[in-house]
């Protein structure tokens, strides 16, 4: 656990006594962060791209050199990232710019049955509008996207396959240099959901040779409302605006309006410019102690929690034995909801419920789970503190 005695330190949200166990769904600040976001928000701040004096132009530099980072944080080149809200938006912006103009009547699309809502809805939305079918590929016995399946179920009328890199309930990891595989055999482009990938596994787009990646920045110990849609070059070259507005265009006039080259032409409007300076960064952060320490970190915690869950014949454990940061498990006889409420009257908290992945909810036969989810920060009194509350909730439920 030296990682985390090392660096638990920076994070002035993790207050003394509280065991904060919900990373998955955010991740708690480096005081690097907040730093950033302070100086930029204060004496650094400018608009951007806009003005002809000098602060402003400091600023520019400082928004795009934290598009060079995101960009090469994840293998890929600065003008192949569009800056977005998150990853939900990034998700909606493919599926309303290359799904609406590439996808018809007839096209298939193939999801997951662990996919967030974020990777279903815009797709629903999409089969709504151009008769769109979505296929949903099922899982292995242990919770992973069953790519077996997925082979046989391919087909040259799929032109999308759209999953999730680390499943935000399960941990489990797609192997995604087959799964890119298999969509390119039949035709098809593969968009993959990083979220909870992007902040424990080194990611290189170009090696792996997807077509779209999303992640979020609040997942990455970076700020909220915040993150990237990496897209190939030539997929951004020829996908159509989607909002409409300043910084997008060429030139206006009400006789036709002419538009920016990507990514510009995705980014409507003022810049999130305090928040991508503040995602620069968390990269910085995370890079200098490297995505493989943070991994292995996280994969020793998980299988500490899972080894003394196991022994509880109360619990029933969700997903593989080498999920990425992630435990998801249910008690007999208590609602998640009440666990999570007596977890934190302990001083830990955990994430209860269907964690947007209902669908999921249903293959396993559950209405919710409770998830325990490790950052960089954890370590093993994390743990203690969490075995301790689900101890004290057996003596109140009897």
């Amino acid at each position: 656990m030296t990682l985390a005695a090392n660096l638990r330190s920076d994070f002035p949200g993790l207050a003394d006594g509280w065991h904060y166990l919900d990373t998955a769904a955010t991740a708690q600040k480096p005081q690097a962060v907040i730093d950033a976001a302070s100086r930029a928000m204060g004496v650094d701040y400018a608009t951007v791209h806009r003005g002809v004096y000098a602060r402003s132009a400091q600023m520019t530099l400082a928004f795009e050199a934290a598009r060079r980072k995101v960009a090469a944080f994840i293998g890929g080149q600065e003008d192949e990232v569009v800056f977005t809200r998150g990853a939900t938006e990034a998700i909606n912006l493919v599926a309303q710019t290359w799904g609406q103009a590439n996808l018809g009547a007839g096209d298939r699309i193939l999801l997951s049955v662990l996919e967030h809502h974020s990777n279903i809805v815009p797709w629903q939305l999409l089969a709504q509008r151009n008769g769109v079918i979505i296929d949903v590929c099922p899982l292995t016995a242990d919770g992973r996207i069953d790519l077996d399946a997925a082979e046989a179920m391919l087909t040259p009328a799929h032109k999308l396959v759209a999953l999730a890199h680390v499943s935000n309930v399960l941990g489990s990891v797609l192997d995604a240099p087959r799964a890119v595989a298999l969509a390119h055999g039949v035709g098809a482009k593969i968009l993959l959901d990083g979220c909870q990938a992007a902040a424990r596994l080194a990611v290189d787009v170009a090696a792996l040779g997807c077509d779209f990646y999303a992640f979020s920045a609040h997942k990455l110990y970076g700020p909220t409302g915040i993150g990237a849609l990496w897209a190939k070059r030539d997929l951004l070259d020829a996908m159509p605006p989607w909002q409409g507005g300043g910084a997008m265009i060429d030139r206006v006039s009400f006789a036709g309006t002419t538009y920016a080259p990507a990514p510009q032409r995705f980014e409507a409007g003022t810049p999130a410019i305090v928040e991508a300076i503040a995602l620069g960064a968390a990269v910085d952060y995370v890079a200098a102690i490297g995505l493989p320490a943070i991994h292995a970190h996280e994969l020793a915690l998980v299988s500490a929690l899972r080894g003394e869950l196991q022994r509880m014949n109360d619990i029933t454990l969700f997903g593989p034995e080498d999920s990425a940061g992630i435990v998801s498990f249910a008690m007999q006889g208590v609602h998640p909801h009440d666990l999570g409420t007596i977890l934190d009257e302990e001083g830990v908290a955990i994430r209860a419920g269907h964690h947007c992945a209902q669908p999921l909810m249903d293959h396993l036969g559950v209405p919710a789970t409770a998830r325990a989810s490790f950052g960089l920060y954890s370590d093993e009194t994390d743990i203690a503190a969490l075995l301790r509350g689900i101890e004290r909730t057996r003596r109140i439920f009897g």
